[in-house]
């Protein structure tokens, strides 16, 4: 899908969806975006004073510098911060930082020249993808010293991907007949001076995160028919009672992928029963019965998290600002990432109780007091010495601790740098990180899960599964056997991790 990038509001599905980028070459376009810059030049010519064009940064915002000083400045500034360090972000987060940099630059706000929109637009176009570590950011100024391996890429320097491998961005330019851009005054800033990276490594951990609540459901779905639950608390009546859209869109999902189980039974069955069964309660456990209204909290908060997400990638988010159209400078701080900060710090949360409804489920599922028959430990075999789902249940334990233990809020822990300018930042880079950490374990939990689910089913016999289920089962199945006696079981879990991570069981 092609992408092409003005100044109106870029939705979080067309970057997602996009495969090329371009920027708008329309003439009136063109023509309002350069206001700024030409405003901005003019300023700079009449000697005025303006935050990190003609002036030093942060605390050495004081000093004044001349024209041909600044210039200087805006190498430097992408230079000294060359200070990232740690574990570098995937292609598609940088690629997404270069999206998310164009389409803020794109609103005209930023005092820039349309052509250092275009060299970002050659970037993406010849899939020179900037290599960038992931730790050194507070947040505020913006993520500076990631962003600052964009600005030192753009001027031809350190390192790309390109071509399926890290290489020298000067070996590439070279490569490709491309001349190192020099940035003009308050060009550098107004690419490192923002929320760019935090709202590109959301982006990613939005993605993956969405795929994992639509497969706890299924999930959540298969368990209502193994352990021959009531599927009262899914009906409608229930969750129109208490109408929180993501309540409502949960339950009806998992009852949508029960449909046609032979399984479940509804409210009447379970009165009906009620005298002839003692084993069978009038109501399931909390992590069965209350399951939507757990995942519901989470499908909200998860919405609420997109669309900050999204207005954030939208925002100028640069400093000063310039009005290009009533010529006036605007110092400011947006670049605080406060939003992105509180909406992945709440989403931690919302992982969190994901990882713990899943651990109190897969327990019922494998304990034989509570799982309607199936038996020990999911176990096929009766054999003394075999020892079944025993010891998957630790490793999915264990995995929701990991989880649950990263859930302090980031936003709260501000560290005041930079002789006390950055006094208040936002840390929306860091909680961004912790919320992706939790991605990896959350999918190993429910691989081991969908694992459990197909020997709870080969337990129970396949003729009156519903078909989704049934559908996830054959699938599963086609790579992963069941378990007969007692083997290794990482490879299987990571098989199933692959094709959980692609949205199969979603």
């Amino acid at each position: 899908m092609k992408l092409t990038l003005d100044n109106r509001y870029i939705s979080l599905d067309e970057i997602t969806k996009a495969t090329q980028i371009c920027i708008s070459k329309e003439p009136a376009f063109q023509e309002a975006f350069m206001l700024g810059h030409t405003f901005l030049m003019n300023e700079i010519k009449k000697g005025k004073p303006i935050y990190g064009v003609t002036t030093g940064y942060g605390a050495s915002g004081k000093n004044y510098l001349t024209y041909e000083q600044s210039e200087i400045l805006q190498q430097n500034l992408y230079r000294f911060h060359g200070c990232g360090v740690g574990a570098s972000l995937s292609i598609q987060a940088s690629r997404y930082a270069l999206i998310c940099r164009l389409i803020s630059l794109a609103k005209g706000k930023s005092g820039i020249s349309y052509a250092l929109l275009e060299r970002l637009e050659l970037l993406l176009e010849k899939e020179i993808i900037p290599v960038i570590p992931s730790l050194g950011s507070v947040g505020a100024s913006g993520d500076l010293t990631p962003l600052s391996y964009i600005a030192a890429v753009i001027a031809g320097e350190r390192e790309v991907w390109f071509e399926g491998k890290i290489q020298s961005t000067k070996e590439v330019y070279e490569k490709l007949g491309i001349t190192p851009y020099v940035f003009k005054p308050k060009e550098a800033l107004a690419i490192m001076n923002g929320t760019t990276i935090m709202s590109a490594i959301a982006l990613c951990a939005l993605e993956r995160f969405e795929v994992i609540l639509s497969s706890m459901e299924s999930f959540v779905a298969g368990m209502f028919e193994v352990l021959l639950g009531d599927t009262t608390p899914l009906d409608a009546f229930v969750h129109e009672a208490k109408p929180f859209n993501g309540q409502i869109q949960s339950a009806a999902n998992i009852q949508a992928k029960i449909e046609g189980s032979k399984l479940t039974h509804g409210r009447d069955d379970r009165y009906d029963k009620f005298f002839e069964d003692n084993d069978l309660n009038i109501q399931d456990t909390y992590s069965m019965r209350c399951a939507p209204q757990v995942l519901g909290v989470i499908r909200d908060n998860l919405a609420i998290s997109k669309k900050w997400v999204e207005e954030e990638i939208n925002s100028v988010n640069d400093n000063p600002l310039i009005d290009g159209v009533n010529e006036k400078i605007y110092t400011s701080g947006n670049f605080y990432g406060g939003y992105v900060a509180h909406a992945m710090d709440t989403l931690k949360i919302c992982a969190a109780n994901l990882a713990d409804l899943l651990d109190k489920e897969f327990a019922l599922l494998v304990d034989h007091k509570f799982n309607r028959g199936i038996g020990e430990n999911l176990k096929l075999s009766k054999e003394p010495y075999f020892h079944g789902f025993k010891a998957m249940q630790i490793t999915l334990s264990s995995l929701s601790a990991d989880v649950i233990k990263n859930t302090t809020a980031a936003s709260i822990h501000s560290r005041p740098t930079e002789s006390l300018n950055q006094d208040k930042v936002s840390m929306g880079t860091t909680a961004a990180l912790d919320f992706k950490k939790m991605m990896e374990p959350l999918e190993l939990m429910l691989s081991i899960a969908f694992i459990g689910l197909a020997q709870a089913i080969d337990i129970r016999g396949t003729h009156n599964v519903s078909p989704f289920l049934l559908k996830s089962y054959t699938t599963l199945r086609k790579k992963i056997p069941a378990l007969m006696e007692d083997r290794r079981m990482d490879v299987d879990i990571a098989q199933v991790q692959k094709k959980l991570h692609r949205g199969v069981f979603a």
